[in-house]
């Protein structure tokens, strides 16, 4: 059964307009005559409508390379992983995929950076989205623009990812269109322009393929050197400590993401009448660390658990009142903390 609900205002994530328009008294003009009318903001590539997902317009400029081959690169690591099988490679996966998922990209890039469900530390803030980055995803700046992007249009035109364009779009091709630098940085002026203007975040998207680069090597090293860790060393333990650590593990994290995307947006139920397609979907939730309870979260943006019902599990909500009683975290924004006329009944 859905409950009506207002979802709450957010200024990051919606392009509310004023509730009530007035007309001013007339007043006398200044001498000189009028003051001109204000130049109106300059359009830019984001305020041209994307064309549809399928269409030739939207591919015209052809694929965009170096998603692709990264998002390849994963997935033939990934594939080459079970050859080079050890368990200390399966616990490293396990370790960074709990790591990079619910630290980085559930906690810090979507409920801390997105939507500012509580506040820390900023060397906790630039730690988390650096941690988000090692999951593949993307930096900062670019997962956050998006994800507004996606709350301010969601199943509409201009999601980017509404599964109305497709199943296989919304989960993984969404991305692979190459439209153009310009339009990307446009993309991150308009719905990132707080991260912005943070240096930290400026520089820790320069160094996403950097930083991938170093994890890698590291865990080669471990894996070569790795008799203090019961394996045999040389090149096949590096091998299973990379493909396993980076393949296995970003894999992993890349598709549970993506099926909030997707799957949390076709399938499930709904606790609340929203005005997208959201619904809460059991075993994403679980694969996700939480990020299952998809329409728990777009009825209620800001608030840090998405996990409304006592069943409904969210590990990653555990970790933020784990900070909050450390002093790690405040002002953590509770479904109780929303006004009355906004919460079910």
């Amino acid at each position: 059964m859905s409950i009506d609900a207002t979802p709450q205002s957010d200024p990051l994530t919606t392009d509310a307009g004023p509730a009530t328009l007035t007309t001013p008294a007339p007043t006398r003009p200044p001498r000189g005559g009028a003051k001109p009318a204000p130049k109106s903001r300059r359009r830019t590539a984001m305020d041209t409508p994307m064309p549809p997902a399928n269409s030739w317009a939207m591919w015209r400029r052809g694929l965009d390379w170096p998603t692709v081959i990264w998002i390849g690169m994963v997935h033939v690591f990934a594939i080459a992983a079970p050859f080079y099988f050890s368990w200390q490679g399966l616990a490293v996966c396990a370790i960074l995929s709990v790591m990079t998922g619910s630290l980085g990209v559930c906690m810090g890039y979507h409920r801390l950076l997105t939507h500012k469900s509580f506040q820390t530390y900023k060397p906790i803030r630039w730690l988390l989205a650096f941690v988000g980055g090692l999951s593949g995803e993307g930096s900062a700046l670019t997962w956050v623009a998006n994800h507004r992007k996606h709350h301010a249009f969601s199943d509409k035109e201009g999601d980017p990812h509404s599964p109305r364009d497709g199943k296989w779009w919304s989960h993984m091709t969404w991305f692979m269109p190459n439209l153009g630098q310009k339009w990307h940085k446009e993309l991150l002026n308009r719905y990132a322009a707080d991260l912005m203007k943070d240096r930290m975040m400026v520089l820790l998207h320069k160094m996403f393929l950097p930083s991938h680069i170093v994890l890698g090597l590291a865990l080669y090293a471990v894996g070569y050197w790795g008799q203090w860790m019961g394996l045999d060393g040389g090149w096949r333990s590096g091998l299973s400590m990379l493909l396993w650590g980076t393949g296995v593990r970003m894999v992993y994290v890349l598709h549970v993401t993506w099926m909030v995307n997707s799957a949390t947006h076709l399938w499930g139920y709904r606790n609340y009448e929203t005005s997208d397609d959201s619904k809460n979907l059991w075993w994403v939730g679980l694969l996700a660390f939480g990020e299952g309870w998809h329409n728990n979260h777009h009825a209620f943006q800001r608030v840090a658990s998405q996990g409304h019902r006592w069943w409904e599990i969210d590990f990653t909500y555990w970790v933020i009142l784990a900070m909050e009683k450390t002093g790690l975290a405040w002002n953590v924004v509770r479904l109780r903390d929303i006004p009355k006329g906004a919460r079910p009944a």
